[in-house]
């Protein structure tokens, strides 16, 4: 078993609650925490959020060019990928989803996600 190669050199904490950014497209707030060698996001998308309508406006490509590893904490959403293959993730569920998607918020709860690639990029203006 590998640990994908990452090495942890410094012993640090930081709070989303005070993140080093916040983008807020939307329906959309996303948290930046950046840590020595990582990025972390939290992610929260409104009931109603939908990529191609809160977040397609900002970063101006026709699907999301961004891939993705996460965890849900909290509320469901669904990914359509380009080729029209889709899935539900719901709370408790880590994922991965390549560059090509549209995505939305499943009922009426928020989502809320961790995502350990994207954050950096997502919802980042173009």
């Amino acid at each position: 078993m590998t640990d994908g190669g990452m090495n942890v050199t410094k012993f640090e904490s930081k709070s989303h609650n005070k993140p080093d950014e916040v983008r807020s497209p939307n329906k959309t707030r996303v948290e930046v925490v950046r840590l020595p060698g990582f990025t972390l996001g939290r992610l929260n998308m409104e009931p109603g959020w939908k990529w191609s309508e809160c977040v397609k406006p900002v970063v101006k490509t026709d699907s999301c060019q961004v891939s993705h590893v996460g965890y849900v904490v909290s509320g469901a959403i669904t990914i359509r990928l380009d080729d029209g293959t889709q899935k539900t993730f719901e709370q408790g569920t880590s994922y991965t989803i390549p560059p090509g998607h549209d995505a939305w918020v499943e009922g009426n709860e928020r989502i809320v996600c961790i995502e350990v690639t994207s954050a950096e990029r997502h919802a980042k203006p173009a």
